[in-house]
């Protein structure tokens, strides 16, 4: 995060108090003019916010326990009197060093009862505190979740990986006793696959790079199929840059060679359209294939199961994923995500 929010967050978190002060301040002095409290509250508070900074170094440096321990409660005990002290003291010199010009020189001087200031000195210091343990432990949680997001999407993306590779190696396996020189030319486009599946680590690729990958996984397809597998692959609009899955297209192409094309004998047509509105991007895959009983086609530990884990994982609500299928009557899949996330131009 920027200074300027940090800094910015610590300003508006202060007014309530400087409001609170000044206002307690009118009410124990009914004589004081608005004006003064003001500025007599901002003094003691830009006092308490200053001496804060250094509370803050302190919980950095002694994080809350877990379980709880006698020797930190026993150092907050002993530095919240301390803290009391050195902002009384502050503010003091403050208001001492304004009463010097008028009389004449700069004396330490505390126009107040003390125990009350010690114990607001004291109030401050629990309030700082608090504040920032609850902030260390909200930053905590939101690096654990992000790190078990990662952790997951780690997970689902791997087990898509193998899913892939067992297809196309199938793929080769079937050409080899009829025709070998078209398996060894299969075989060596899969180790292209393969390079580029093991090194692809990354959660979310442009459109551009998976429509790429969908294309030579299909050359390789078609060296199984030859003829009786049609593809037509469109893209409307500026669709390129825009951050989908990685091997979620491939998901859903792999999806309509499996189910739509290798189980019909007569030809089978693929089309892969995308396009753009306002604030989303879709991609259908559709084929004329067989169809198939969409419970099986949305089973656990399926593919598409797994797609749709990790487009809940990066997007939350935002994305989907649609299946229509029936026996018979081909598969259209459909998948949805916010078309804001962009390739970075810089990148």
């Amino acid at each position: 995060m920027p200074k300027i929010w940090v800094w910015l967050q610590l300003i508006i978190g202060w007014l309530p108090v400087w409001a609170l002060y000044s206002t307690l301040i009118v009410a124990a002095h009914p004589g004081t003019s608005v004006h003064s409290a003001v500025f007599a509250g901002m003094r003691a508070v830009v006092s308490a916010a200053v001496l804060g900074l250094a509370v803050n170094r302190l919980t950095q440096r002694f994080p809350w326990p877990v379980p709880m321990r006698l020797g930190f409660l026993a150092l907050h005990l002993l530095t919240a009197p301390l803290y009391a002290v050195a902002w009384l003291t502050l503010t003091s010199m403050l208001e001492s060093a304004l009463l010097a010009g008028n009389e004449g020189g700069l004396h330490f001087a505390v126009r107040a009862p003390v125990v009350p200031f010690l114990v607001m000195g004291i109030w401050f210091y629990a309030m700082v505190t608090a504040v920032t343990y609850a902030s260390q432990a909200a930053q905590r949680a939101a690096v654990a979740e992000a790190l078990a997001v990662s952790s997951r999407l780690a997970t689902l993306r791997s087990q898509l990986n193998p899913h892939f590779l067992f297809n196309a190696l199938h793929t080769v396996v079937q050409l080899i006793p009829q025709e070998p020189q078209r398996a060894t030319q299969a075989a060596e486009q899969l180790a292209g696959l393969l390079r580029t599946s093991l090194e692809e680590d990354r959660d979310l690729v442009s459109l551009a790079d998976e429509w790429a990958f969908v294309e030579r996984y299909l050359e390789l397809e078609r060296i199984r199929f030859g003829d009786r597998l049609h593809v037509t692959m469109t893209m409307e609009g500026d669709t390129a840059n825009v951050l989908v899955p990685s091997f979620g297209v491939q998901t859903l192409v792999e999806n309509a060679v499996r189910h739509g094309a290798a189980p019909q004998i007569s030809d089978t047509t693929l089309r892969i359209h995308a396009r753009v509105d306002d604030s989303m991007l879709t991609v259908v895959v559709s084929d004329s294939g067989v169809g198939a009983d969409l419970s099986s086609l949305s089973k656990s530990g399926g593919g598409l199961a797994r797609l749709r884990d990790r487009l809940r994982e990066l997007f939350g609500d935002r994305a989907r994923l649609r299946l229509d299928t029936q026996p018979g009557r081909g598969c259209t899949a459909t998948m949805d995500v916010p078309r804001h996330v962009t390739v970075r131009e810089d990148a």
